[in-house]
C-alpha cells in the first residue's frame, strides 16, 4: 500500500515503513499567505500583553495593595459604577459591584443593557444576547480586552 502525502510517497511493507522521497527533489516555499497568517496575530498578542500589564501596573501603583489581577479590577470598576462613597460592603453587595462591573465592560459588546437604577442607585441590566460558549482562557481575553476598552475608552 502506497500513500501519497505531497511530495513524498510513504509505502508500508510488511512489519516497516519505508520513505521514499521524490525523484527529483523540489524546493516549494509555503504560500506567503501562511507567513502572514502565523506572524499577524504576535504583535496583536503582544500589543495586548503589553496593554493589560500596564493598567495593571497602573491600577496596582495606584491603590498601593500588591498586584491587582482581573477580579481585583472587576471590583474597582463596580464601586466606580455603583458611584456611592467608598465604604465597607457585605458579601452579597460585592457579588453585585462584580455582576455591575461585568455588565458595564459587555455594554459595549451589545450583550447587556442597562435598565436604570433603583431607589438605592444601584444600577441594573439585562441579557441583550446570548454569550458566546468560550473556554476559560477565552473568557479571561474577553474580558480584560473588555475592561481595558473601559479604561482606553473611558
Amino acid at each position: 500500500m502506497q500513500v501519497s502525502r505531497g511530495l513524498c510517497a510513504l509505502e508500508a511493507t510488511g512489519l516497516g515503513i519505508e520513505w521514499n522521497p521524490p525523484a527529483r527533489p523540489e524546493v516549494v516555499a509555503p504560500h506567503p499567505s501562511y507567513f502572514r497568517q502565523i506572524l499577524k496575530p504576535l504583535p496583536v498578542d503582544l500589543t495586548f500583553d503589553k496593554r493589560w500589564r500596564d493598567l495593571v501596573k497602573k491600577l496596582s501603583d495606584r491603590f498601593d495593595g500588591g498586584t491587582l489581577d482581573l477580579n481585583a479590577i472587576l471590583f474597582l470598576i463596580g464601586v466606580q459604577e455603583l458611584g456611592q462613597h467608598a465604604r465597607d460592603f457585605k458579601k452579597d453587595e460585592k457579588v453585585g459591584l462584580m455582576h455591575i462591573a461585568i455588565c458595564v465592560v459587555l455594554l459595549p459588546y451589545g450583550y447587556y443593557k442597562e435598565l436604570g437604577r433603583d431607589a438605592d442607585g444601584w444600577p441594573h441590566f439585562e441579557l441583550a444576547k446570548e454569550l458566546p460558549p468560550l473556554a476559560s482562557a477565552e473568557q479571561e481575553r474577553l474580558m480584560k480586552e473588555a475592561v481595558l476598552g473601559y479604561f482606553e475608552e473611558g
